[in-house]
């Protein structure tokens, strides 16, 4: 059982890492590019679109300045 633990552990850290909002985004951006793709849409533009989205947002988000109350 240890084994097992670990193993979803290391996969949890792997996905969602430092930031799980981007982990979150990817899950959406996901299923969005699948459901245009189901509905007959090219979907080819969507998700390197959301990657770039999620990837500013997270660089926005850890260099935005402290406010003074420190959060």
């Amino acid at each position: 059982m240890r084994q097992l633990r670990a193993f979803f552990r290391f996969w949890y850290d792997f996905i969602v890492g430092d930031d799980w909002r981007v982990a979150v985004g990817l899950a959406i951006a996901l299923a969005l590019s699948a459901a245009l793709a189901h509905g007959g849409i090219p979907a080819w533009w969507f998700l390197p679109l959301a990657v770039v989205a999620l990837l500013a947002g997270s660089v926005w988000r850890s260099v935005r300045p402290l406010r003074a109350d420190g959060r």
